[in-house]
């Protein structure tokens, strides 16, 4: 497929903080990267700033169309090795989230790191995607204990659970995605949380479903989140137009039910984040990543897990104690039988012997009578 693009706009705002540590690029009209640093001062911007340069250089240098998962999947590899050679060393790591956007004839191929989003929005029908984030806010709605509410004012909302960091054995993964969906007018959005803070999904949608030009869209973003505290910054790609070509009806769309796309996600009804904390700054912290499951938790079945619970040490405790006492009651038992036993063969010996003790004495008396009669 043949995709054209309007000019693309983008945002940066320093927000309230004293540095930026947000970096943006681009490549070819083609290649957009948004990353958002953290690491404290002078070194959030350098982690950003190298695998946003990292990723540019290696599609100017080693790009071959078409472009997909494999070739991103190589040129993510290259930016870990170019943040490693930044690596001092010290406990304290640098690191960054990552959103990337590859626009080529096979379509669009999205992947990410963070709680940096990328959107796939449709004027007058919705949000196709939004990437999930890899937070603790998120995974906690997933896995049913708190509700969509209640993410919105949630005190931990910058604990991610993935992000870009040197030194790591084990890298942190991307969710790529693969959408073949695409017509003219869609917007794809590219954001850091900072310039979520103050805006829902629905006046995202609000705004860029609007008959204003992206240039004024542009404007009222950054108005919106003019008091914004942290650094916040965006990408703005609408599609002019799209022309289908032979082949592309056997492209994959993987949007509709991507694990990685939030639009999908089911809340679930059991699990509980399970988290270690491996990194921090003086507003972000990485965690390892809990698990994840499918349904929102019914309140009172939390109940009924801890009266099972409750039975269960019961019925423990009871055949403990059987165990236990029960095994000394045999052992006296088999001690008293012992004894009777003992008792009773010493009582018939002694009957016996008093018998052959009569019948002695009463022979004695019979001889004694028989030899006075002899006399």
């Amino acid at each position: 497929m043949k995709i054209s693009l309007y000019p693309p706009l983008s945002i940066q705002e320093i927000g309230q903080r004293p540095n930026q540590e947000d970096s943006i690029a681009q490549w070819n009209n083609r290649l957009f990267v948004l990353c958002d640093g953290m690491g404290g001062h002078e070194k959030g911007e350098v982690a950003s700033q190298t695998v946003c340069q990292s990723i540019v250089d290696w599609y100017n240098s080693r790009a071959i169309h078409p472009l997909g998962k494999p070739q991103i999947e190589d040129a993510l590899a290259y930016a870990y090795a170019r943040l490693d050679e930044k690596d001092d060393g010290e406990f304290k790591k640098m690191g960054t989230t990552l959103t990337l956007l590859y626009i080529g004839s096979e379509g669009v191929v999205a992947a990410h790191i963070g709680d940096s989003r990328i959107y796939h929005i449709r004027p007058g029908v919705g949000v196709l995607y939004q990437s999930r984030d890899h937070s603790l806010v998120f995974d906690l709605f997933q896995a049913g204990e708190i509700s969509y509410e209640e993410m919105q004012n949630f005190t931990q909302k910058n604990v991610i659970t993935r992000a870009m960091t040197p030194g790591l054995e084990n890298r942190h993964r991307a969710d790529i995605i693969h959408i073949t969906d695409i017509q003219s007018g869609d917007y794809f959005y590219m954001c850091s949380d900072g310039m979520l803070e103050q805006m829902s999904n629905d006046e995202l949608l609000t705004l860029l479903s609007s008959e204003e030009t992206d240039e004024e869209k542009q404007k009222r973003l950054i108005e919106a989140t003019v008091n914004n505290q942290d650094n916040h910054s965006a990408w703005i790609i609408q599609v002019k137009d799209v022309i289908k070509e032979e082949g592309d009806e056997a492209l994959e769309n993987e949007e509709p039910t991507s694990r990685c796309n939030a639009i999908n996600i089911i809340p679930a009804d059991n699990g509980e984040a399970d988290v270690q904390i491996i990194n921090e700054d003086d507003d972000v912290v990485m965690v390892s990543e809990p698990p994840t499951s499918k349904k929102r938790q019914i309140p009172f079945l939390k109940w009924i897990k801890w009266i099972i619970a409750a039975i269960l040490c019961l019925v423990v405790l009871v055949a403990a104690c059987f165990v236990l006492f029960g095994d000394d009651e045999k052992e006296d038992d088999k001690k008293d039988k012992i004894e009777r036993m003992m008792r009773k063969p010493i009582k018939h010996s002694h009957d016996k012997l008093n018998r052959t003790a009569v019948t002695l004495k009463d022979s004695n008396n019979v001889n004694r009578n028989d030899t006075a009669r002899n006399k």
